[in-house]
Protein backbone atom coordinates (compact mmCIF):
# COMPACT_ATOMS: atom_id res chain seq x y z
CA UNK A 1 0.00 0.00 0.00
CA UNK A 2 1.25 3.47 -0.85
CA UNK A 3 2.09 5.08 2.46
CA UNK A 4 1.24 8.54 1.19
CA UNK A 5 -2.26 7.38 0.27
CA UNK A 6 -2.66 5.84 3.72
CA UNK A 7 -1.50 9.04 5.36
CA UNK A 8 -4.12 10.97 3.39
CA UNK A 9 -6.80 8.53 4.54
CA UNK A 10 -5.73 8.93 8.15
CA UNK A 11 -5.84 12.70 7.93
CA UNK A 12 -9.23 12.65 6.16
CA UNK A 13 -10.73 10.35 8.81
CA UNK A 14 -9.36 12.48 11.63
CA UNK A 15 -10.64 15.74 10.13
CA UNK A 16 -14.09 14.36 9.35
CA UNK A 17 -14.84 13.08 12.85
CA UNK A 18 -15.88 16.40 14.48
CA UNK A 19 -18.66 16.89 11.91
CA UNK A 20 -20.32 13.61 12.93
CA UNK A 21 -23.23 13.37 15.32
CA UNK A 22 -22.34 12.32 18.88
CA UNK A 23 -24.28 9.52 20.61
CA UNK A 24 -23.86 8.97 24.34
CA UNK A 25 -24.94 5.74 26.00
CA UNK A 26 -28.03 7.45 27.39
CA UNK A 27 -29.05 8.87 24.01
CA UNK A 28 -28.60 5.44 22.39
CA UNK A 29 -30.76 3.83 25.07
CA UNK A 30 -33.45 6.50 24.88
CA UNK A 31 -33.61 6.31 21.09
CA UNK A 32 -33.61 2.53 21.08
CA UNK A 33 -36.31 2.21 23.74
CA UNK A 34 -38.47 4.59 21.76
CA UNK A 35 -37.96 3.21 18.25
CA UNK A 36 -36.73 -0.40 18.41
CA UNK A 37 -39.27 -2.70 16.75
CA UNK A 38 -39.03 -5.55 19.26
CA UNK A 39 -39.63 -3.12 22.11
CA UNK A 40 -42.61 -1.56 20.35
CA UNK A 41 -44.12 -4.98 19.63
CA UNK A 42 -43.88 -6.17 23.22
CA UNK A 43 -45.38 -2.89 24.44
CA UNK A 44 -48.33 -3.44 22.11
CA UNK A 45 -48.70 -6.95 23.52
CA UNK A 46 -48.83 -5.42 26.99
CA UNK A 47 -51.56 -3.06 25.85
CA UNK A 48 -53.60 -6.09 24.81
CA UNK A 49 -53.31 -7.66 28.27
CA UNK A 50 -54.23 -4.30 29.81
CA UNK A 51 -57.33 -4.08 27.64
CA UNK A 52 -58.37 -7.61 28.65
CA UNK A 53 -58.76 -6.70 32.33
CA UNK A 54 -62.47 -5.83 32.34
CA UNK A 55 -65.48 -7.00 34.34
CA UNK A 56 -67.20 -8.08 31.15
CA UNK A 57 -64.27 -10.27 30.07
CA UNK A 58 -64.30 -11.94 33.49
CA UNK A 59 -68.03 -12.65 33.29
CA UNK A 60 -69.32 -10.19 35.88
CA UNK A 61 -71.72 -8.41 33.55
CA UNK A 62 -74.90 -9.77 31.95
CA UNK A 63 -75.47 -10.33 28.26
CA UNK A 64 -78.35 -8.70 26.43
CA UNK A 65 -79.60 -10.00 23.10
CA UNK A 66 -82.11 -8.50 20.69
CA UNK A 67 -83.80 -10.91 18.27
CA UNK A 68 -86.28 -10.49 15.44
CA UNK A 69 -87.78 -12.86 12.93
CA UNK A 70 -90.36 -13.24 10.22
CA UNK A 71 -91.73 -16.36 8.58
CA UNK A 72 -94.59 -17.78 6.58
CA UNK A 73 -95.96 -21.16 5.54
CA UNK A 74 -98.18 -22.27 2.71
CA UNK A 75 -100.33 -25.28 3.64
CA UNK A 76 -103.10 -27.43 2.23
CA UNK A 77 -105.36 -29.53 4.46
CA UNK A 78 -108.07 -32.19 3.99
CA UNK A 79 -110.33 -33.15 6.91
CA UNK A 80 -112.77 -36.11 7.08
CA UNK A 81 -115.42 -35.50 9.70
CA UNK A 82 -117.11 -38.39 11.58
CA UNK A 83 -120.43 -37.43 10.04
CA UNK A 84 -118.94 -38.14 6.64
CA UNK A 85 -118.38 -34.53 5.70
CA UNK A 86 -115.15 -33.70 3.94
CA UNK A 87 -113.41 -30.35 4.26
CA UNK A 88 -110.60 -29.23 1.99
CA UNK A 89 -108.34 -26.13 2.21
CA UNK A 90 -105.75 -25.45 -0.47
CA UNK A 91 -102.99 -22.82 -0.50
CA UNK A 92 -103.55 -21.39 2.95
CA UNK A 93 -100.85 -18.77 3.73
CA UNK A 94 -99.96 -18.08 7.37
CA UNK A 95 -97.63 -15.26 8.49
CA UNK A 96 -95.69 -14.85 11.72
CA UNK A 97 -93.31 -12.19 13.11
CA UNK A 98 -91.53 -11.81 16.43
CA UNK A 99 -89.36 -9.28 18.21
CA UNK A 100 -87.77 -9.64 21.62
CA UNK A 101 -84.99 -8.67 24.03
CA UNK A 102 -83.40 -11.12 26.48
CA UNK A 103 -81.05 -10.63 29.42
CA UNK A 104 -78.94 -13.47 30.87
CA UNK A 105 -76.86 -12.96 33.98
CA UNK A 106 -74.81 -15.44 36.00
CA UNK A 107 -75.44 -14.41 39.59
CA UNK A 108 -73.24 -17.11 41.11
CA UNK A 109 -70.96 -19.71 39.55
CA UNK A 110 -68.93 -21.06 42.41
CA UNK A 111 -66.61 -18.02 42.51
CA UNK A 112 -65.52 -18.79 38.92
CA UNK A 113 -66.14 -15.20 37.83
CA UNK A 114 -64.02 -13.78 40.66
CA UNK A 115 -61.28 -16.26 39.79
CA UNK A 116 -61.42 -15.25 36.12
CA UNK A 117 -60.98 -11.59 37.05
CA UNK A 118 -58.02 -12.42 39.31
CA UNK A 119 -56.53 -14.43 36.45
CA UNK A 120 -56.87 -11.51 34.04
CA UNK A 121 -55.06 -9.24 36.51
CA UNK A 122 -52.28 -11.81 36.87
CA UNK A 123 -51.96 -11.99 33.08
CA UNK A 124 -51.75 -8.20 33.02
CA UNK A 125 -48.88 -8.24 35.50
CA UNK A 126 -47.19 -11.02 33.53
CA UNK A 127 -47.52 -8.83 30.44
CA UNK A 128 -45.73 -6.06 32.30
CA UNK A 129 -42.99 -8.49 33.34
CA UNK A 130 -42.65 -9.79 29.78
CA UNK A 131 -42.23 -6.20 28.62
CA UNK A 132 -39.62 -5.60 31.30
CA UNK A 133 -37.69 -8.74 30.35
CA UNK A 134 -37.62 -7.66 26.71
CA UNK A 135 -36.52 -4.16 27.68
CA UNK A 136 -33.75 -5.48 29.91
CA UNK A 137 -32.49 -7.89 27.25
CA UNK A 138 -32.55 -5.11 24.68
CA UNK A 139 -30.72 -2.70 26.98
CA UNK A 140 -28.05 -5.27 27.81
CA UNK A 141 -27.48 -5.93 24.10
CA UNK A 142 -27.33 -2.25 23.22
CA UNK A 143 -25.01 -1.37 26.12
CA UNK A 144 -22.67 -4.23 25.20
CA UNK A 145 -22.64 -3.12 21.56
CA UNK A 146 -22.08 0.51 22.52
CA UNK A 147 -18.96 -0.41 24.46
CA UNK A 148 -17.91 -2.78 21.70
CA UNK A 149 -18.09 0.20 19.35
CA UNK A 150 -15.85 2.16 21.73
CA UNK A 151 -13.50 -0.83 21.94
CA UNK A 152 -13.25 -1.06 18.16
CA UNK A 153 -12.63 2.68 17.86
CA UNK A 154 -9.87 2.56 20.49
CA UNK A 155 -8.35 -0.40 18.69
CA UNK A 156 -8.51 1.59 15.45
CA UNK A 157 -6.61 4.45 17.15
CA UNK A 158 -4.01 1.96 18.39
CA UNK A 159 -3.56 0.60 14.88
CA UNK A 160 -3.35 4.15 13.53
CA UNK A 161 -0.59 4.82 16.07
CA UNK A 162 1.15 1.61 15.01
CA UNK A 163 1.03 2.73 11.39
CA UNK A 164 2.55 6.09 12.34
CA UNK A 165 5.35 4.33 14.23
CA UNK A 166 6.03 2.01 11.31
CA UNK A 167 5.94 4.96 8.91
CA UNK A 168 8.49 6.84 10.99
CA UNK A 169 10.70 3.77 11.20
CA UNK A 170 10.47 3.32 7.43
CA UNK A 171 11.44 6.95 6.93
CA UNK A 172 14.49 6.53 9.15
CA UNK A 173 15.56 3.33 7.42
CA UNK A 174 15.15 4.87 3.95
CA UNK A 175 17.24 7.86 4.97
CA UNK A 176 20.02 5.71 6.41
CA UNK A 177 19.84 3.28 3.50
CA UNK A 178 20.62 6.18 1.18
CA UNK A 179 23.82 6.91 3.05
CA UNK A 180 24.72 3.25 3.48
CA UNK A 181 24.12 2.81 7.21
CA UNK A 182 21.37 0.21 6.72
CA UNK A 183 21.17 -2.73 4.35
CA UNK A 184 18.46 -3.41 1.80
CA UNK A 185 17.24 -6.21 4.10
CA UNK A 186 16.55 -3.63 6.83
CA UNK A 187 14.68 -1.49 4.31
CA UNK A 188 12.56 -4.38 3.07
CA UNK A 189 11.74 -5.51 6.60
CA UNK A 190 10.65 -2.00 7.59
CA UNK A 191 8.47 -1.81 4.47
CA UNK A 192 6.90 -5.23 5.23
CA UNK A 193 6.11 -4.16 8.80
CA UNK A 194 4.60 -0.90 7.60
CA UNK A 195 2.38 -2.69 5.08
CA UNK A 196 1.31 -5.25 7.69
CA UNK A 197 0.30 -2.51 10.14
CA UNK A 198 -1.50 -0.66 7.35
CA UNK A 199 -3.46 -3.80 6.48
CA UNK A 200 -4.49 -4.28 10.12
CA UNK A 201 -5.64 -0.68 10.23
CA UNK A 202 -7.80 -1.07 7.13
CA UNK A 203 -9.34 -4.30 8.43
CA UNK A 204 -10.09 -2.65 11.76
CA UNK A 205 -12.00 0.09 9.96
CA UNK A 206 -14.37 -2.61 8.71
CA UNK A 207 -15.02 -3.81 12.29
CA UNK A 208 -15.75 -0.25 13.42
CA UNK A 209 -18.27 0.18 10.61
CA UNK A 210 -19.92 -3.18 11.39
CA UNK A 211 -20.37 -2.20 15.05
CA UNK A 212 -21.78 1.19 14.07
CA UNK A 213 -24.28 -0.47 11.72
CA UNK A 214 -25.34 -2.83 14.51
CA UNK A 215 -25.96 0.14 16.83
CA UNK A 216 -28.04 1.87 14.17
CA UNK A 217 -30.02 -1.33 13.73
CA UNK A 218 -30.70 -1.62 17.45
CA UNK A 219 -31.83 2.02 17.52
CA UNK A 220 -34.10 1.33 14.50
CA UNK A 221 -32.35 4.05 12.53
CA UNK A 222 -33.71 3.99 8.95
CA UNK A 223 -30.21 4.84 7.73
CA UNK A 224 -28.15 1.98 9.14
CA UNK A 225 -25.01 3.50 7.58
CA UNK A 226 -25.39 6.83 9.40
CA UNK A 227 -22.08 7.92 10.86
CA UNK A 228 -21.77 9.08 14.44
CA UNK A 229 -19.23 9.27 17.22
CA UNK A 230 -19.48 7.69 20.66
CA UNK A 231 -19.84 10.13 23.51
CA UNK A 232 -17.24 8.16 25.49
CA UNK A 233 -13.64 7.70 24.48
CA UNK A 234 -12.77 5.08 27.11
CA UNK A 235 -14.51 2.08 28.66
CA UNK A 236 -15.28 3.06 32.23
CA UNK A 237 -15.76 0.09 34.53
CA UNK A 238 -17.86 0.20 37.68
CA UNK A 239 -15.52 -1.39 40.23
CA UNK A 240 -17.84 -0.77 43.21
CA UNK A 241 -20.29 -3.62 42.76
CA UNK A 242 -20.99 -5.62 45.92
CA UNK A 243 -21.98 -9.27 46.08
CA UNK A 244 -24.65 -8.97 48.77
CA UNK A 245 -26.35 -6.06 47.01
CA UNK A 246 -26.42 -7.98 43.74
CA UNK A 247 -27.76 -11.16 45.37
CA UNK A 248 -30.44 -9.29 47.29
CA UNK A 249 -31.51 -7.44 44.14
CA UNK A 250 -31.71 -10.71 42.20
CA UNK A 251 -34.00 -12.35 44.76
CA UNK A 252 -36.18 -9.26 45.09
CA UNK A 253 -36.47 -7.74 41.64
CA UNK A 254 -35.25 -10.20 38.97
CA UNK A 255 -37.98 -10.16 36.31
CA UNK A 256 -37.64 -13.84 35.41
CA UNK A 257 -38.07 -14.86 39.05
CA UNK A 258 -41.11 -12.62 39.39
CA UNK A 259 -42.52 -14.19 36.23
CA UNK A 260 -42.02 -17.66 37.71
CA UNK A 261 -43.95 -16.60 40.81
CA UNK A 262 -46.80 -15.42 38.57
CA UNK A 263 -46.80 -18.79 36.84
CA UNK A 264 -47.39 -20.45 40.21
CA UNK A 265 -50.20 -18.01 41.01
CA UNK A 266 -51.87 -18.83 37.68
CA UNK A 267 -51.65 -22.54 38.46
CA UNK A 268 -53.33 -21.90 41.82
CA UNK A 269 -56.09 -19.94 40.09
CA UNK A 270 -56.62 -22.83 37.67
CA UNK A 271 -57.23 -25.08 40.68
CA UNK A 272 -59.76 -22.58 42.04
CA UNK A 273 -61.56 -22.59 38.69
CA UNK A 274 -61.91 -26.36 38.82
CA UNK A 275 -63.08 -26.25 42.43
CA UNK A 276 -65.79 -23.78 41.43
CA UNK A 277 -67.65 -26.75 39.96
CA UNK A 278 -68.14 -28.06 43.50
CA UNK A 279 -70.58 -25.20 44.17
CA UNK A 280 -74.09 -24.62 42.84
CA UNK A 281 -74.75 -22.06 40.15
CA UNK A 282 -77.52 -19.52 39.72
CA UNK A 283 -78.56 -17.78 36.50
CA UNK A 284 -81.04 -14.97 36.00
CA UNK A 285 -82.86 -14.44 32.72
CA UNK A 286 -85.37 -11.77 31.82
CA UNK A 287 -86.84 -10.51 28.61
CA UNK A 288 -89.61 -8.85 26.71
CA UNK A 289 -91.17 -10.40 23.60
CA UNK A 290 -93.67 -9.44 20.97
CA UNK A 291 -95.15 -11.81 18.38
CA UNK A 292 -97.66 -11.35 15.58
CA UNK A 293 -99.44 -14.05 13.61
CA UNK A 294 -101.78 -13.78 10.61
CA UNK A 295 -103.78 -16.87 9.71
CA UNK A 296 -105.01 -17.68 6.27
CA UNK A 297 -107.95 -19.70 7.56
CA UNK A 298 -109.75 -20.44 10.77
CA UNK A 299 -111.79 -18.42 13.19
CA UNK A 300 -108.96 -16.01 14.02
CA UNK A 301 -107.50 -13.76 11.37
CA UNK A 302 -104.59 -12.27 13.41
CA UNK A 303 -103.13 -12.70 16.88
CA UNK A 304 -100.62 -10.60 18.87
CA UNK A 305 -98.75 -11.65 21.99
CA UNK A 306 -96.47 -9.33 24.00
CA UNK A 307 -95.16 -8.97 27.51
CA UNK A 308 -92.19 -9.46 29.84
CA UNK A 309 -90.77 -12.71 31.18
CA UNK A 310 -88.32 -13.51 33.97
CA UNK A 311 -86.84 -16.51 35.69
CA UNK A 312 -84.09 -17.82 37.93
CA UNK A 313 -82.31 -21.09 37.38
CA UNK A 314 -80.49 -22.86 40.22
CA UNK A 315 -78.39 -25.93 39.49
CA UNK A 316 -75.68 -28.17 40.88
CA UNK A 317 -73.45 -30.59 39.02
CA UNK A 318 -73.53 -33.81 41.00
CA UNK A 319 -71.07 -35.77 38.86
CA UNK A 320 -69.11 -35.14 35.67
CA UNK A 321 -66.46 -37.87 35.85
CA UNK A 322 -63.43 -35.55 35.44
CA UNK A 323 -63.45 -33.24 38.43
CA UNK A 324 -61.23 -35.30 40.73
CA UNK A 325 -58.67 -36.01 38.00
CA UNK A 326 -58.49 -32.36 36.96
CA UNK A 327 -57.99 -31.23 40.55
CA UNK A 328 -55.15 -33.72 41.02
CA UNK A 329 -53.46 -32.51 37.83
CA UNK A 330 -53.91 -28.88 38.90
CA UNK A 331 -52.16 -29.59 42.22
CA UNK A 332 -49.30 -31.25 40.34
CA UNK A 333 -48.99 -28.18 38.09
CA UNK A 334 -48.75 -25.98 41.19
CA UNK A 335 -45.97 -28.18 42.53
CA UNK A 336 -44.17 -28.07 39.18
CA UNK A 337 -44.48 -24.28 39.03
CA UNK A 338 -42.91 -24.08 42.48
CA UNK A 339 -40.11 -26.47 41.44
CA UNK A 340 -39.49 -24.49 38.24
CA UNK A 341 -39.15 -21.31 40.26
CA UNK A 342 -36.66 -22.98 42.60
CA UNK A 343 -34.75 -24.33 39.60
CA UNK A 344 -34.65 -20.88 38.02
CA UNK A 345 -33.45 -19.31 41.26
CA UNK A 346 -30.67 -21.87 41.52
CA UNK A 347 -29.68 -21.23 37.90
CA UNK A 348 -29.62 -17.48 38.49
CA UNK A 349 -27.50 -17.96 41.61
CA UNK A 350 -25.02 -19.99 39.55
CA UNK A 351 -24.95 -17.36 36.78
CA UNK A 352 -24.49 -14.60 39.33
CA UNK A 353 -21.61 -16.47 40.99
CA UNK A 354 -19.91 -17.17 37.64
CA UNK A 355 -20.18 -13.59 36.43
CA UNK A 356 -19.06 -12.32 39.83
CA UNK A 357 -15.93 -14.47 39.74
CA UNK A 358 -15.21 -13.39 36.16
CA UNK A 359 -15.78 -9.78 37.21
CA UNK A 360 -13.26 -10.07 40.06
CA UNK A 361 -10.71 -11.86 37.90
CA UNK A 362 -10.97 -9.32 35.08
CA UNK A 363 -10.57 -6.47 37.56
CA UNK A 364 -7.32 -8.06 38.75
CA UNK A 365 -6.19 -8.60 35.16
CA UNK A 366 -7.03 -4.97 34.39
CA UNK A 367 -4.91 -3.80 37.32
CA UNK A 368 -1.94 -5.91 36.18
CA UNK A 369 -2.28 -4.84 32.56
CA UNK A 370 -2.18 -1.18 33.57
CA UNK A 371 1.22 -1.84 35.13
CA UNK A 372 2.31 -3.77 32.04
CA UNK A 373 1.22 -0.93 29.77
CA UNK A 374 3.24 1.61 31.74
CA UNK A 375 6.30 -0.64 31.51
CA UNK A 376 5.74 -1.27 27.78
CA UNK A 377 5.54 2.48 27.08
CA UNK A 378 8.75 3.14 28.94
CA UNK A 379 10.44 0.23 27.18
CA UNK A 380 9.32 1.55 23.79
CA UNK A 381 10.64 5.04 24.51
CA UNK A 382 14.04 3.62 25.49
CA UNK A 383 14.08 1.40 22.42
CA UNK A 384 13.26 4.35 20.15
CA UNK A 385 16.11 6.39 21.59
CA UNK A 386 18.59 3.53 21.06
CA UNK A 387 17.19 2.91 17.59
CA UNK A 388 17.73 6.54 16.60
CA UNK A 389 21.29 6.29 17.87
CA UNK A 390 21.84 3.12 15.88
CA UNK A 391 22.36 0.93 18.96
CA UNK A 392 19.24 -1.20 18.32
CA UNK A 393 18.38 -3.37 15.33
CA UNK A 394 15.15 -3.07 13.36
CA UNK A 395 13.95 -6.46 14.62
CA UNK A 396 14.47 -5.43 18.24
CA UNK A 397 12.72 -2.12 17.60
CA UNK A 398 9.81 -3.97 16.03
CA UNK A 399 9.64 -6.26 19.06
CA UNK A 400 9.44 -3.26 21.41
CA UNK A 401 6.69 -1.77 19.26
CA UNK A 402 4.79 -5.06 19.24
CA UNK A 403 5.08 -5.36 23.02
CA UNK A 404 3.51 -1.91 23.39
CA UNK A 405 0.65 -2.72 21.01
CA UNK A 406 0.05 -6.08 22.69
CA UNK A 407 -0.11 -4.39 26.09
CA UNK A 408 -2.64 -1.87 24.77
CA UNK A 409 -4.70 -4.70 23.25
CA UNK A 410 -4.68 -6.74 26.47
CA UNK A 411 -5.78 -3.82 28.62
CA UNK A 412 -8.53 -2.96 26.13
CA UNK A 413 -9.75 -6.57 26.13
CA UNK A 414 -9.67 -6.67 29.94
CA UNK A 415 -11.69 -3.45 30.14
CA UNK A 416 -14.34 -4.73 27.73
CA UNK A 417 -14.58 -8.15 29.40
CA UNK A 418 -14.97 -6.52 32.80
CA UNK A 419 -17.68 -4.27 31.38
CA UNK A 420 -19.55 -7.27 29.95
CA UNK A 421 -19.45 -8.96 33.37
CA UNK A 422 -20.70 -5.74 34.97
CA UNK A 423 -23.61 -5.54 32.51
CA UNK A 424 -24.57 -9.18 33.13
CA UNK A 425 -24.42 -8.72 36.92
CA UNK A 426 -26.62 -5.63 36.73
CA UNK A 427 -29.13 -7.44 34.53
CA UNK A 428 -29.36 -10.51 36.78
CA UNK A 429 -29.80 -8.29 39.85
CA UNK A 430 -32.62 -6.39 38.11
CA UNK A 431 -30.66 -3.14 38.08
CA UNK A 432 -29.97 -2.74 34.35
CA UNK A 433 -32.22 0.33 34.20
CA UNK A 434 -29.62 2.21 36.26
CA UNK A 435 -27.66 2.83 33.03
CA UNK A 436 -30.39 5.25 32.00
CA UNK A 437 -29.74 7.37 35.08
CA UNK A 438 -26.05 8.03 34.53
Amino acid sequence: MNRYLLTALLLWGTCSLPAQHIHTLQSCLETGLERNYSVRIVRNEQRITDNDVTLANAGYLPTVELTAGYGGDLTSARTNARAGERLSENGTLNHSANLGAELNWTLFDGFRVQTNYARLKELQQMGELATRITLEDFMASLIAEYYNFIQQEIRLKNFRYAVSLSKERLRIVEARYQIGNFSRLDLQQARVDFNADSSKYMNQQELVIASRIRLNELMANPNVNEKFRAGDSVIRVNDRLEWHTLEEGMLRTNASLLMAERDKTLAELDLKTIRARNYPYMNLNAGYAYSWNRYGSGANRTRQNFGPSAGIRLGFTLFDGNRRREQQNARIRIENADLERMQLEQSLRADLANFWQAYLNNKEVLYLEKENLAAAKENHEIAMERYLLGDLSGIEMREAQKSLLDAEERILTAQYNTKLCEISLQQISGNILSYLER
